[in-house]
Formats: C-alpha cells, structure tokens, sequence
C-alpha cells in the first residue's frame, strides 16, 4: 500500500504526463537552510524542452532553478520524504489535492474542487512590447547593446531596459507635442547619448514627429562618438555639443529640456535653463544631493529633525528628499504641474527619482501659498538657501 507522501507524488507525475498541471507549492519548511521560507513551482518551456521551475523563496530574496521534469519531481520528492516542507498544495485543472503532516508525525491527503480548470502559460521568456526595437538599429550596435545581428547583448540587457522605460515615461506627453511642428529638445549632460539616441529614434521612427536634438555634454571624446554614431544612423537632425549646463544658452523656443542624472547642483542650472527657455516640458533625473545636505549639517533644524539625521545614512536620503520636494515646489511656483516618481527598479539604477514638469496652461496663481511652504521646509530643516532658488532670484 502506496503512503500519503508517495500518492501525493504519483499524482503530480500523472498530471504532468496527463497535462492537467498548474503549479506546486511547498511550506511550513523545517529543514536546516536558514531563512527559506517555501518552494514555488511552475512548468515552462525552455529551448523547446519541458522543465520545472522552482522558485526557493526566502525571507529577503527569491532563488530560482529550472529542472528537467524527471529531476525536478526527484527533488520535490526528496523535500517531502525528508519532511523538509510539511505542507504541499498540488493544482490541476481536475482537482486540488493537499498533503499535511501534523504535529504527531502522519500524513494525510486531501482532495478538493479545482481552483482552476485554466492551463497556465508555459513561455518561460516573456515577450514584451518594446517602444525601441533592438534589431536594426545601428546606434544600438554602435553602442555596444547589441551584437551585429541586432540581439541584445547580455550586459547591454539593464541598458536596453533602462531606454525602454525611460520612452514608456515620456511616450504619453511626447504624443501631445504639436505634430504639424518641428520640436526642440535639449539633452544637458548627455554622456554617451543613449538615452537621447533612443529618444530621436522614437520621435523619428514611431511618432513621425520631425524633431531637433541637441546633445550637451563636457566631455570632448563623448561628442566626437556621439556626432560620428548619429552621421553612420543617419540621424540628420540630432547633434551633440561640447559644453557645460551652466554655460549653455537656451532657445526661447524650446519645446523639451532633459537632464539625466547630472551631478549635485548642475541638475538645478538645467532645471533653470528649463524655465528661462520657458520649455514646455523638463524632465531630470536628479544625481546627488550635496548643497543642501552641507545646508542641513550646518544649520538648526528642528529637534524633531535632528533626531531622525543623527545618523549619516538618514541625513542623506533626507537631503535628497528635501532637495527634490523644493524643486519640485519651485517649478510649481514657476508655472508648472510637476510629477515625481521612480524612473527605474533599483536592480538597474540607484539614482531612481525622475521629476517631470509640464508648463501650464493657465498663469500661476498660488506663488505666494507656494512660496510659504517653501520657507517652513527650509526653517524645519535649518536650510539657509536651495542653490535653484538662487538662481530663480
């Protein structure tokens, strides 16, 4: 007579021969690994092969390894002979069955009405729509993102995704940008360009929007690449400038100001340069919030305040909180609706903050209600002067 564990297994192996499957689970672990909270399995097709996929879910952290069938059974198998896991749950699209063993030592099974009488899907890579199409894009090889057939490099992945979503934010608002006009964009601190190539690709090639890039960026070697990359893409209207943010003159007439992830105060003159140019739209990844950390270190801030920065770690996500609520209040108080929200998972980026303003339509009327919560942030903090706030004055 067959025991409830080996009846639980057999039933997983005829669901999966049957294709009945859905999923697997195992919990209430006893073993000796530390910190591993259940296991969760799934099949999926891999390279056109049949395997199991088992996520090990821990306490901070999820572990995932694919099986073939034979040894992925085996190893959930070994968990429950071992009374590792005392508790399975086992999903069909016919029934759910649960294998329980209690506190004296026996275990039991249970059958119960299927959660689902629905197949999952087996694609073990997704296939996700992409604003920027990898193959044939000769910027993308040019920048080392993908190989010469057009695949994405496996260090060009977190890139790829990065320029992705970073056209996914902007697509929505990008759309309203008057489509009989040639629009003006300004990139400060351009770098290597990916981004800003990425950006006149989409505007170019899915929006059918005529536009002008400019790229400016301080560093000699990186314009020279980037006005060679755009001349071999064909990308007649995008040009790279050297220069510095503080330096650069806006078009009155600009349309768009970006500025990614310029250092400390340099974040500040682009969104300056924004304003002066009366942009419609200016968006920043700010990077580093230096100035008004030094501000808060030296000033009196409320007891409350000094309480919670006593330690270096909580003075500095304070300082760029503080910072970028300021600027956020500042394009306010200068006539745009302003957005703040991450750009990008932490795993692919720690400077994950974009702020998005977009001109208003209607004049400002509420400056000085602005201005009021501008100086109580300032006081509670011990905050003399925002360097944005300088140059506005």
């Amino acid at each position: 007579m067959t025991t409830p564990k080996e009846n639980f297994i057999k039933i997983l192996q005829d669901s999966l021969a049957a294709d009945t499957f859905i999923k697997v689970n195992l919990a209430n672990y006893h073993g000796t690994a530390s910190n591993l909270k259940k296991l969760l399995i799934k099949k999926v097709i891999i390279k056109k092969k049949v395997n199991l996929s088992i996520v090990y879910r821990y306490l901070t952290n999820d572990i995932t390894k694919n099986f073939q069938l034979d040894e992925g059974v085996k190893t959930i198998a070994s968990y429950i002979d071992k009374t590792d896991f005392r508790h399975a749950n086992l999903f069909t699209i016919n029934k759910d069955y649960q294998l329980q063993c209690s506190k004296k030592g026996s275990w039991k099974i249970f059958e119960n009405k299927a959660s689902s009488n629905e197949l999952p899907t087996t694609s073990h890579d997704k296939n996700k729509k992409r604003n920027i199409v990898a193959d044939g894009k000769q910027y993308l090889y040019d920048l080392k993102i993908t190989d010469a057939q057009g695949k994405v490099r496996p260090h060009g992945q977190d890139k790829y995704k990065q320029i992705n979503h970073y056209i996914e934010i902007l697509s929505k608002l990008l759309k309203e940008l008057p489509k009989e006009e040639t629009v003006q964009i300004v990139d400060m601190g351009s770098g290597k360009g990916y981004l800003t190539f990425a950006l006149y690709d989409y505007l170019l090639t899915v929006l059918k929007q005529p536009a002008i890039i400019t790229g400016i960026e301080y560093r000699k070697d990186l314009v020279e690449l980037c006005n060679s990359i755009a001349a071999q893409s064909n990308f007649d209207k995008l040009s790279f400038t050297q220069g510095s943010i503080e330096n650069y003159q806006a078009d009155k007439n600009l349309d768009m100001l970006i500025a990614l992830h310029a250092c400390d105060t340099a974040t500040d003159d682009a969104i300056y340069k924004g304003i002066e140019a009366q942009a419609e739209l200016i968006v920043v990844a700010p990077c580093c919030h230096k100035q008004i950390r030094k501000e808060m270190k030296k000033g009196t801030a409320s007891q409350a305040v000094q309480h919670v920065t006593k330690h270096g770690i909580f003075m500095e996500r304070q300082a760029e909180i503080i910072t970028d609520t300021l600027r956020g209040l500042y394009l306010e108080q200068a006539g745009y609706s302003t957005k703040l929200f991450d750009f990008i998972a932490t795993e692919h980026t720690p400077k994950n903050i974009i702020i998005i303003a977009q001109k208003r339509k209607e004049a400002q009327t509420n400056k000085e209600e602005i201005a009021t919560k501008i100086e109580a942030i300032k006081k509670s903090f011990g905050i003399e002067k925002h360097y944005l706030e300088e140059l506005l004055n």
